[in-house]
């Protein structure tokens, strides 16, 4: 993990096995891909794309989080998702090759037609300042394991 403002400059370190138990769930999984091809998306977008619930979308999204596979940022009410610039070339690889499997099946066309349906979009969208998450999350250790 990699965080803003000096206090901790830890480079994230994540292990195949990791990487792969967070891919396992087809959820996390479908929306890795949408976010591959997105700047961001907000909850709310990933949550109608792919016909889930706010709670179950958001608890997949925390243990992504914790596991620094995204990272969020708020604006107002919105929380956004985004894939985590530090995630390591090799990792970025398999989210690829796996989004390239994925986004070619009839059923990730549904997802995609969702998506882009989707009414009210979010025009605003959030400034991911350094690409380090949130600082006072990580200062009240607070995570998610999946």
């Amino acid at each position: 993990m990699r965080i803003c403002a000096g206090v901790y400059d830890v480079r994230m370190t994540i292990t195949a096995d990791i990487l792969v138990q967070a891919l396992a769930d087809g959820t996390r999984l479908r929306a890795l891909v949408l976010l591959r091809g997105e700047d961001s998306l907000c909850v709310c977008e990933l949550t109608a794309a792919l016909d889930v619930s706010q709670p179950k979308m958001s608890r997949h999204l925390a243990a992504l989080r914790a596991l620094d596979i995204v990272e969020d940022a708020r604006i107002a009410n919105r929380v956004f998702y985004r894939l985590h610039p530090d995630l390591p070339d090799w990792a970025r690889g398999v989210v690829d090759r796996l989004a390239e499997g994925t986004a070619a099946t009839p059923d990730f066309a549904t997802v995609q037609r969702r998506l882009r349906e989707f009414p009210n979009r979010p025009r605003q969208r959030a400034s991911f300042r350094c690409g380090g998450g949130d600082l006072d999350r990580v200062r009240r250790g607070i995570g998610h394991a999946i």
